[in-house]
């Protein structure tokens, strides 16, 4: 029997088992660098399919080496990602999370699951194929620094080191049974931006006996947004958004200290910089111009994400060898940002997205809601695609 066959064989007869993990993980959400249990449950699996998992790299992340014949030929490494997100689910399913106030609304169930019947469907092939495949299950990839990071400063990408990295991740936006695809630039930086305005407060009454901190803040926040029309290149995506703002005032209290948090996303990383350094200086400056000030705090997050030309090119041409053509998509450029993308600066990388949407069975909702939730039949697709990119890649010379 052909690989592909047997892969395609493989994968159907292990869809149920993928399934039943990723209803596990669903139920039990860990937040990120907590993911405990779920590195316990990961290892276990590993074991179970006669594998030896490293435990405890960037203290909850796993990773295992799949040997095939000639192990130091080439090795391609298969990255998932484990945490899941501070939200509430409101999804009533018999795997809804039990943990209050978490839930795997952005898919890590699914890529954690996914893997692990890629892993499967490697270990019953590795008398079939020349070379070794590492697989990355890693944490925090909801929080920064990024676990991606944290794991490759503690070697993850060495001994052996990948000639290049795969990572999969669900996208409610393309159908389930499709995948998708694109080449070069492809998600955005990210970056935390923390603005403490402090003024000096007193009552609602007697505005000319303060300094009022609010009125600063909202002609900072409205200031800022120059920098995305007036200073960046109109042919350079960038976002800057403010989604919090705390004034613990009252109706006729102004008070001391305001505090704003945001985002700001760009492509370029040298804008990046620009961008960061005008944010600061704009708003210290704004602040001390209307006689208050401005702290400015920044969380350095996630570099932009770019998918290898070619490697991208090579695994597309896999997936629909696999899928068949018409059940491979072009993806759009997004100011989303993703940990991954330390690794493709490190090495060739690429990044797509496994479809999971199904309008008849009312699965709809996006990442990163309460309602969040996948046609499984997704799970019949993702482990053996996988596979088979892998091992096509291992027989790239």
């Amino acid at each position: 029997m052909l690989l592909f066959d047997q892969i395609k064989k493989l994968a159907t007869e292990y869809a149920a088992e993928t399934i039943v993990s990723r209803r596990y993980l669903h139920a039990n959400p860990e937040l990120s660098y907590k993911e405990f249990n779920t590195a316990k449950f990961i290892a276990e699996k590993l074991r179970n399919f006669g594998l030896h998992p490293v435990e405890g790299v960037a203290t909850t992340g796993v990773v295992v080496v799949i040997e095939g014949k000639n192990p130091t030929k080439k090795t391609v490494a298969l990255r998932a990602d484990i945490d899941a997100l501070p939200i509430q689910e409101t999804n009533e399913v018999e795997y809804k999370s039990k943990n209050p106030g978490v839930m795997h609304a952005c898919g890590h169930d699914v890529h954690t699951a996914s893997l692990l019947g890629t892993a499967k469907i490697l270990c019953q092939l590795k008398d079939h194929f020349e070379g070794t495949i590492k697989l990355i299950f890693q944490p925090g990839e909801e929080k920064n620094p990024g676990g991606a990071s944290l794991m490759i400063k503690e070697g993850v990408l060495q001994n052996p080191s990948p000639s290049s990295i795969l990572g999969q991740h669900v996208m409610p936006l393309i159908p389930a049974g499709k995948v998708g695809f694109r080449e070069g630039m492809y998600m955005a930086s990210s970056d935390e931006i923390y603005l403490t305005v402090i003024g000096k407060g007193g009552h609602g009454a007697a505005p000319e006996l303060t300094v009022d901190p609010v009125v600063i803040a909202a002609h900072i926040i409205v200031a800022l947004q120059q920098i995305i029309s007036r200073k960046a290149s109109p042919k350079q995506p960038t976002v800057l958004t403010f989604g919090k703002i705390i004034a613990n005032g009252a109706t006729n209290i102004i008070p001391d200290e305001v505090k704003i948090a945001g985002t700001f996303r760009a492509l370029n990383e040298q804008w990046r910089e620009e961008g960061l350094q005008k944010i600061k200086t704009m708003a210290e400056g704004m602040a001390t111009s209307m006689g208050a000030t401005c702290q400015v705090k920044i969380s350095r997050g996630y570099p932009y994400l770019e998918n290898n030309p070619a490697l991208t090119k090579r695994i597309r041409k896999s997936a629909e060898e696999y899928l068949g053509k018409e059940n491979v998509v072009d993806l759009d450029l997004t100011l989303g940002s993703e940990d991954f993308a330390y690794y493709s600066h490190q090495i060739p990388a690429s990044f797509y997205r496994l479809g999971t949407r199904n309008e008849a069975k009312g699965i709809t909702s996006y990442v990163h809601t309460p309602s969040f939730d996948i046609d499984e039949e997704a799970l019949q697709v993702g482990p053996g695609l996988m596979a088979w990119l892998a091992l096509k890649e291992l027989m790239e010379i």
